[in-house]
């Protein structure tokens, strides 16, 4: 089952390194990391995706309870959150195939931030079943290169 867990943890060097040694060090496997600064400057957000049975997630979050710089942890529960991803992705064109690239571009509201003879690179943010609607449509033209952010979450409430 696939977790997110949001994390509030004082700015300070070295925490998101303790974070990322807890979950290797106990075998857990972290589907994706990020952090940025909160409003606050002294605190930033930590959103990990992980996945592991209730048991498991219970356990990580127990542990990372007991770090000394997390002030606040959060395992958010389906339909509680809003989350979103970011990608860059480099996809295959010619003069026959870039006009429908294109046009798929837009019905995703993706941006093309680059072109090139034969490829064009382009941004989509999104859930995770919009990106992965768009990357099957790509997949004919040729995925070249692609890049993903991780997830980044908010609870709704």
């Amino acid at each position: 089952m696939k977790h997110i867990i949001s994390l509030l943890v004082e700015n300070k060097q070295g925490v998101l390194a303790r974070i990322s040694g807890l979950f290797s060090g106990r075998g857990y496997n972290l589907e994706s990391i990020t952090a940025g600064v909160t409003t606050d400057p002294t605190v930033s957000r930590i959103t990990l995706a992980c996945t592991g049975d209730d048991a498991v997630v219970e356990q990580i979050t127990k542990q990372l309870n007991k770090l000394v710089d997390v002030i606040k942890v959060q395992d958010f529960q389906e339909g509680e959150y809003v989350d979103r991803e970011l990608v860059l992705v480099k996809v295959g064109v010619d003069n026959k195939t870039r006009p429908e690239v294109m046009q798929i571009c837009d019905i995703f509201r993706a941006k093309i931030v680059d072109v090139a003879h034969k490829a064009l690179t382009v941004e989509i943010t999104g859930n995770e079943s919009k990106i992965s609607a768009f990357l099957d449509l790509m997949e004919p033209f040729g995925i070249r290169d692609i890049t993903r952010t991780g997830k980044v979450a908010m609870a709704r409430k």
